[in-house]
């Protein structure tokens, strides 16, 4: 019987969704830190749980050839795969997006899908830090420990300089009640703002003095449990101008956000994925649902598309998509709704196709109804999330949908985060 505390000897089989690695003892699943498929580790129990037991991986006694130094701090940040070497990692990320389709979608993959690479460093535009004693930075794994930042290396290194600037700068003023500090960049990175979060009755005002004395380009702040944002300094927003073709000159879309407002985080692979989605994508009427700031409609508008619906319930995403649209206003429709709103209101037959980059939650009973009665020719699925895209297919599958190519983007490196395209036909 497995004790927590106790150590044991596990031949290591393969990934699990969520960055640990599955091993059996004793015929019961162990799920462990800091291995690779292919070992043999003696690993420190953790804690049980019903049917599974969760472990680290303390010493390795047949090391797999992909292994390497982790750094410092693997659990800073999610970097969990960080003792992997990076071109392992892409094939373990694969092999989880066919592990979760097999086993959660029914959908036995031939093979691992493809799992497009990034550079390790710097490709974070957004990040969230959280704020202690002082001090800012990241969680580590399954804790509220703060960590370094700046040692993960998913920042660039001007921003992690810009941290150092900002800790010392909160040292100085002695300020007490900030609880997070959320940070958006441009893809040059020559545009940084910064969102707070404060509790108590701290004086913000005392905070825009940050934004000249650090760089930043924008501040704003907000308190916990209260609505409303206070604009400090600036401007609360960043902006990109991304070439969604190759002619001459390039096809470009405009895309203004709010430091608060979602969107992709890696600076490098943002293009790559927002071509893949438009290659995807056939003539005809499109609607982009959870379209965030319009990333992928107003990407398909600016290859001269017309007819795009683009649909966001967010409010403070919703008025930058309204202003990103503006210059596409004869052909782009913008809804500043929930997606089950706009789909229940909808009575239009004639929608080709329908992307959808939901939240990590995947799909509600209610949004995937509303897709399948209006019998699209495709569904082009954007996820975040493997069990979540794994259960929403199965439910088109069984609508009488097939599914197409399936292609992996490691947004995250290191982590185990993997986002994932699907292509969805109606048969």
């Amino acid at each position: 019987m497995i004790r927590a505390g106790s150590t044991i000897d596990l031949d290591i089989e393969k990934p699990a969704a969520g960055g640990r690695m599955l091993a059996r003892y004793g015929g019961q699943v162990v799920l462990v830190w800091g291995a690779i498929p292919g070992e043999r580790v003696t690993a420190r129990v953790e804690r049980v749980g019903k049917g599974v037991a969760y472990a680290e991986a303390i010493e390795v006694g047949t090391p797999s050839p992909d292994r390497r130094a982790a750094g410092s701090d693997w659990r800073c940040g999610g970097n969990v795969y960080a003792h992997v070497e990076y071109e392992r990692q892409r094939v373990l990320k694969g092999q989880i997006i066919q592990d979760a389709l097999g086993r959660i979608g029914r959908v036995p993959l031939p093979a691992p899908p493809e799992v497009v690479g990034s550079p390790e460093a710097g490709y974070r535009m957004r990040a969230r830090l959280h704020a202690q004693g002082g001090r800012l930075g990241f969680f580590r794994e399954e804790s509220h420990e703060l960590c370094d930042a700046a040692a993960t290396r998913q920042l660039l290194p001007e921003t992690a300089e810009w941290l150092g600037r900002i800790q010392h700068r909160l040292g100085a003023h002695g300020l007490r009640g900030i609880t997070s500090f959320e940070i958006a960049e441009n893809i040059p990175a020559n545009e940084r703002v910064c969102h707070i979060e404060v509790e108590g009755s701290v004086d913000v005002n005392t905070l825009a003095a940050l934004a000249m004395e650090t760089g930043l380009t924008g501040l704003t702040a907000g308190r916990v449990m209260r609505p409303g944002v206070e604009r400090l300094a600036g401007s609360p927003t960043v902006t990109d101008v991304l070439h969604v073709t190759d002619d001459t000159p390039p096809r470009a879309v405009r895309l203004r956000r709010d430091v608060q407002a979602f969107f992709q985080g890696n600076r490098f692979l943002l293009r790559t994925l927002v071509r893949h989605v438009l290659a995807l994508v056939p003539p005809g009427p499109v609607v982009d649902l959870y379209a965030g700031v319009g990333l992928f409609g107003l990407s398909v508008a600016a290859t001269g598309a017309a007819d795009i619906t683009l649909v966001e319930g967010d409010p403070v995403s919703g008025a930058d998509l309204e202003g990103n649209a503006a210059p596409f206003s004869d052909r782009v429709y913008v809804r500043r709704t929930s997606v089950e709103e706009w789909l229940r209101a909808l009575a239009r037959p004639d929608v080709a196709t329908f992307i959808v980059d939901p939240p990590r939650t995947g799909m509600s009973r209610e949004a995937l109804t509303g897709i399948i009665a209006q019998k699209p020719e495709r569904v082009v699925y954007v996820s975040c999330d493997v069990a979540t895209l794994a259960r929403d297919v199965r439910t088109f599958l069984d609508a009488g949908f097939e599914l197409g190519p399936l292609t992996g983007f490691d947004l995250f490196p290191n982590t185990a985060h993997v986002e994932t395209v699907a292509v969805l036909d109606r048969g």
